[in-house]
């Protein structure tokens, strides 16, 4: 194509070639896209520093690097949240590190597969969102838990196991491994004491480790959507325990002690395969020589300290549990007697729950004929004011 513009010499008019292009539709079509994804996104970097105060948004730029050219100094040093949600970028580039005051990053929706060691130099950093993404326990730098993490979010990876850069986030507060593959829940986990929340739901976990119960602040555990069969009777040391979330498990029965939880607000069961009528089961297995010891020691009232045994005597010593039935003084480990009682949950719902006696000759304390529950008089109930939802189906 010849494009020709007038021009004045002398003061006569002309036509002289401008220039001369050739092209395709497709062309004219890639650079029309060029140039709106590059307007797009200084039209972005112009918002976030005229209304961010100290928020830059980079999400939904189809990005698969991050290139900070554009991004001045003064603009990195002020910049403490980062948005690069849904873009294309397959690890987290190293050059985010030179945002040194950042203290939230969202990295969502991406496909990363790579964390880059970068990342352990932001010592600010409070909050990490890395959603829908490929990441597993091998995705991660070998320093991550020195990151000062309040809140983590990897739900949607592919993590089987959890990383053990994870139990050294001390100040953890919020954790968050939804739709992974995880298939247990480290004892280890007793570690992370500040932590508040815990959202386990839609992984292939089998069990609740009694070592969970050791999170003095833990407010809302969310389980759902697992294959767990039981829940430990050590989780009524959960005292700041609201929300309990144990719908689409395995579940027959829930402990007796989960009547503890007092400031339980709401309880999610439906989904499981909670039936109306057990039978009484006494199947009863010696208590070996170390749990007779132990006995004996927790229901005598020896003293010890640390100096007197080893840390993992002192740690079996911890599990031991009180015999519910108020007339017996005796403890247990893993030798008990199982016994079902139903209870009366807000007036509405009759839920089987599971208590332990230490032995067979311990008369259960709340009913002497267990076949016949709803008629016992000292049925165990649950006033409505104590639980808010109860959700069973």
């Amino acid at each position: 194509m010849l494009f020709m513009t007038p021009t004045c010499n002398s003061g006569h008019w002309h036509w002289t070639p401008l220039f001369i292009w050739r092209t395709t539709k497709s062309a004219i079509t890639s650079l029309s896209r060029i140039l709106k994804s590059s307007l797009r996104c200084e039209m972005d970097l112009h918002e976030g520093a005229v209304h961010g105060e100290g928020v830059l948004d980079l999400s939904r730029l189809n990005l698969n690097t991050l290139s900070l050219v554009n991004i001045s100094e003064e603009r990195k040093m002020g910049t403490k949240q980062l948005y690069l949600s849904f873009n294309r970028l397959p690890s987290l580039p190293g050059s985010v590190c030179m945002f040194s005051n950042l203290e939230f990053l969202d990295i969502s929706n991406n496909g990363l597969s790579v964390i880059c060691e970068g990342i352990t130099w932001l010592t600010k950093l409070r909050t990490l969102i890395a959603k829908n993404n490929r990441l597993d326990e091998f995705s991660l730098p070998k320093e991550f838990g020195s990151l000062p993490l309040e809140v983590l979010n990897l739900s949607g990876n592919r993590f089987e196991e959890m990383p053990a850069q994870f139990l050294k986030l001390q100040r953890l507060q919020s954790l968050s491994l939804g739709g992974n593959r995880l298939q247990s829940i480290p004892a280890e986990i007793e570690i992370l004491t500040s932590l508040e929340m815990l959202y386990l739901g839609g992984n292939l976990i089998t069990s609740i480790p009694p070592e969970l119960a050791n999170l003095p602040y833990l407010s809302y555990l969310v389980l759902c959507d697992n294959r767990i069969q039981g829940v430990p009777p050590q989780l009524t040391r959960l005292h700041s325990l609201r929300s309990l979330s144990l719908h689409n498990n395995l579940l027959t029965y829930l402990p007796r002690e989960i009547l503890s939880l007092v400031r339980l607000q709401e309880l999610s069961l439906r989904g499981n395969p909670l039936v109306v009528r057990f039978v009484k089961e006494m199947t009863y297995d010696p208590p070996s020589l170390l749990e007779l010891a132990g006995r004996t020691i927790k229901s005598r009232n020896v003293p010890y300290s640390s100096c007197d045994m080893p840390s993992h005597l002192l740690h079996y010593l911890d599990l031991a549990s009180k015999c519910p039935n108020p007339k017996c003084a005796g403890v247990y480990f893993d030798s008990c007697v199982r016994h079902i009682k139903f209870v009366d949950f807000c007036g509405k719902y009759r839920l089987p729950l599971m208590h332990y006696l230490c032995s067979p000759e311990c008369t259960s304390p709340c009913s002497s004929n267990p076949q016949s529950d709803a008629e016992s008089e000292d049925e165990i109930s649950v006033p409505a004011y104590r639980l808010q939802r109860v959700l069973l189906g």
